[in-house]
């Protein structure tokens, strides 16, 4: 996991022999799990320390600092775990919720749990515009995160609902960020949010240009 360490460095995380090891099983759980079902293109063991496991932990550039103990997260389209499981290995005090709609996916990530040790992890199934409608989970979340590939206004249609006022919902995007922020620009504002900035990742591992959005929430979505 030399290539992960190196770089989880860089983002201010010093990985102990624990969180090394448990990356090592998921990288094996992975490949394995990806022989039966497509769960990532990426299954080289170098590009997914990077473009997987590495690129998933760049979000806590976006966190509120200091780092609260209790954040209470939710990762949306989570798939094969991305962000979330990484985030949870490296900030073991979070309270994580994965939301899928795939079935197969979740048996897979109740099964990473249980390899991995991990506690204070619900995974949902379920479409994410239904589920926001839930009282249990309609803006009780301090984090809202998305790896899927859709456009940010179709993004902030599905996660802001889940944000908490005084929440943020951070988004990874690649190049062409601008124009994507002023598509969702009405999109932000009608469901109670407020770009409070984007934040450019400089790190050389990953290859190209990356993005963060944060997008604050400030008002009540309404129903």
């Amino acid at each position: 996991m030399e290539k992960l360490i190196a770089g989880a460095k860089k983002l201010g995380l010093q990985l102990n022999p624990r969180q090394i090891e448990q990356f090592s099983i998921y990288y094996q759980e992975l490949i394995d799990w990806n022989q039966r079902m497509n769960l990532t293109a990426i299954i080289d063991y170098e590009e997914v320390q990077i473009k997987h496991f590495l690129d998933s932990l760049t979000v806590i550039l976006a966190f509120p600092q200091p780092i609260k103990e209790d954040l209470h997260i939710i990762d949306i389209g989570t798939g094969a775990g991305l962000p979330g499981v990484p985030l949870k290995i490296v900030l073991p005090q979070i309270r994580l919720i994965l939301l899928d709609a795939t079935i197969k996916k979740a048996k897979f990530l109740h099964h990473l749990k249980q390899k991995l040790g991990l506690d204070d992890i619900e995974i949902v199934v379920g479409r994410a515009e239904e589920i926001a409608h839930q009282t249990q989970y309609r803006e009780r979340f301090d984090i809202v995160l998305s790896r899927a590939v859709a456009g940010l206004p179709t993004l902030v249609e599905l996660a802001l609902p889940f944000c908490t006022i005084g929440g943020r919902f951070i988004a990874q995007k690649k190049a062409g960020v601008d124009s994507e922020i002023s598509e969702a620009a009405k999109a932000i504002d009608t469901l109670g949010g407020r770009l409070r900035e984007t934040k450019r990742i400089n790190l050389e591992e990953l290859g190209e240009e990356r993005w963060l959005v944060i997008i604050e929430k400030i008002l009540p979505t309404p129903s």
